[in-house]
């Protein structure tokens, strides 16, 4: 069987988790994320953000979640900037457009969106005399951690906050990996920062130790009005609910989401050497779980041969950039395989 680094969700849930959905599998609940886990798992997931008032509602994936903080948190005729890169402009098979909402993408630098290019379009809408005629800039989207595995630093995101703030624009971050972001070396912001600088944000799940799930939380008691009938409208509403609820209550319960995000940094850092030592040119240097290697086609072809990645893009005429990604469940065994693998054919 080959190893797999391809991604972070190529394992089921952490134990922790099963052991609580199967303590609880024998015992009646309400329906729709009523039941006491959710309640209990809101609460939990409140606290972690310093928010006690915040919304919070579970969907099952990342896709839903963006699809429906977006299409619920925009008037028909608005639309969502982005960084180029951005997950919906490039990963949601149009989902957002399906929507009604076109996706307005700027310039990436290494995954981010910077303030001053935001500026620019919002200078340039505003002074455009047909903008009536434009679709509207309603919400900025980010991810956190980036599509390559950067960060934004707390300046960063303030200065983009305070730009929609100034242009009545929502902020909205993808927080599919954020564990991960959070515990990262390089990370100056916490949780509790992070809900207090945007309009709503997500805590993913389904990449960090749970079977699936994300939980989205509207910061500021602005959860939109029908968001309830929205989800369900968007088939995401789950009958049991609670599914999701046991997870992130699992999750939130000691401080486990963000213990097993500093092991995926820990063990990414290791795949880091690793990959240097084998010769390879890092094709960004990611201080989160997704490393990005250049490697020589006829190379690339051997090692597909016995690990498992993700061909992210070519990079000249005889090489490929090469995504391996860390897990919470990515052990000291697989790494010491990958080094082993690398040696016998560099």
């Amino acid at each position: 069987m080959k190893i797999s680094f391809e991604c972070d969700y190529n394992n089921g849930a952490h134990p922790r988790v099963m052991e609580h959905l199967m303590a609880t599998n024998g015992q009646q609940s309400l329906t729709y994320g009523f039941d006491e886990w959710s309640e209990g798992a809101k609460e939990k997931i409140r606290k972690a953000c310093g928010l006690p008032n915040a919304d919070v509602y579970f969907l099952t994936g990342g896709t839903q979640a963006n699809l429906v903080v977006i299409d619920s948190m925009l008037l028909s005729c608005e639309a969502v900037i982005t960084a180029e890169t951005g997950h919906i402009n490039i990963h949601e098979a149009g989902a957002i457009e399906g929507s009604g909402h076109r996706v307005i993408a700027l310039p990436s630098h290494e995954g981010k969106m910077l303030a001053k290019d935001l500026q620019a379009y919002m200078e340039w809408f505003e002074n455009d005399e047909s903008r009536d005629h434009l679709a509207q800039p309603g919400m900025v989207y980010i991810t956190f951690p980036t599509e390559y595995g950067t960060i934004y630093k707390a300046e960063e995101i303030n200065a983009i906050y305070q730009l929609c703030r100034r242009y009545h624009l929502l902020l909205f971050i993808d927080g599919a990996r954020l564990g991960y972001g959070l515990m990262s070396d390089e990370c100056d912001l916490s949780l509790p920062w992070l809900a207090r600088h945007c309009d709503v944000f997500y805590i993913g799940g389904t990449k960090v130790g749970a079977l699936c799930g994300e939980a989205v939380v509207f910061t500021h008691d602005n959860a939109p009005r029908h968001i309830f009938s929205n989800i369900k409208r968007h088939g995401a509403l789950l009958a049991k609910g609670r599914l999701t609820g046991v997870q992130f209550e699992a999750l939130f319960t000691d401080d486990l989401y963000f213990q097993i995000s500093r092991h995926a940094i820990n063990m990414a850092n290791k795949l880091k050497l690793i990959l240097k030592e084998a010769g390879f040119q890092l094709f960004i240097d990611s201080p989160t779980n997704q490393q990005f290697a250049i490697i020589p086609n006829n190379l690339m072809h051997q090692l597909e041969e016995k690990v498992i990645f993700t061909h992210w893009e070519p990079y000249g005429e005889d090489k490929f950039v090469c995504r391996f990604v860390t897990s919470w469940a990515t052990t000291e065994a697989d790494l010491n395989l990958l080094k082993r693998i690398l040696n016998a054919k560099c």
